[in-house]
């Protein structure tokens, strides 16, 4: 993807303040400190536009990012955010229900998941949501540079197992740091969006 146009479009609360251009989109979801900055700072080739914190919850808004002023990255809410108010929980619920039950734009979903680990709970939960919705989905591992290369296979298959991957959706291993595995990220965006040689 070459990217010749990037602005961050806004931040959204609820569905009045979503881009009315309708423009494809493409969603983040995943565990607070997953990578979710990191990812969409590799993809872009930037190395702070989108903004990483140490603070678990620190995004709140739907922020859309437009690229080529043609598609966006969606980067959604924290899901499992620890330390913040069971109030404030449920609230990210209803914003991130919202967007993913009703965005006509909406294209797929990236779920990020920590590769070092096996899914949580809330990742399967997350997983099973998307799938009932019929939502075309791209798990992507994170921060695998801090796997060991003749453990990836196990990663895999722990990945396949615990979600219970159905044979639609695909799983890609990522690491932000040496950047393996931006190309098949791009690939799989590249395809949902409708993207074709000269398009952007």
């Amino acid at each position: 993807m070459q990217i010749t146009d990037l602005k961050m479009d806004l931040s959204a609360v609820s569905k009045a303040q979503y881009p009315t251009d309708g423009c494809p989109e493409i969603a983040l979801l995943g565990r607070s400190n997953v990578g979710k900055s990191s990812l969409i700072n590799t993809l872009l080739q930037r190395k702070n536009f989108a903004r990483t914190s140490s603070t678990p919850g620190k995004t709140q808004t739907l922020n859309f990012y437009q690229i080529n002023q043609a598609f966006y990255l969606v980067d959604v809410p924290g899901y499992g955010y620890a330390r913040v108010s069971k109030q404030q929980r449920a609230q990210f619920g209803a914003m991130i229900e919202e967007y993913l039950t009703t965005r006509k734009t909406l294209q797929g979903v990236i779920i990020l998941i920590d590769g070092r680990r096996a899914p949580t709970a809330d990742d399967v939960s997350m997983y099973q949501y998307v799938n009932y919705y019929h939502l075309p989905t791209l798990i992507v591992a994170t921060k695998m540079d801090k796997v060991k290369k003749n453990q990836w296979n196990k990663t895999e298959s722990l990945v396949v197992k615990t979600l219970n991957l159905n044979q639609v959706d695909q799983l890609q291993l990522f690491s932000s740091q040496t950047k393996w595995g931006q190309e098949n990220v791009w690939e799989w965006i590249e395809e949902k969006i409708g993207y074709k040689n000269n398009d952007y």
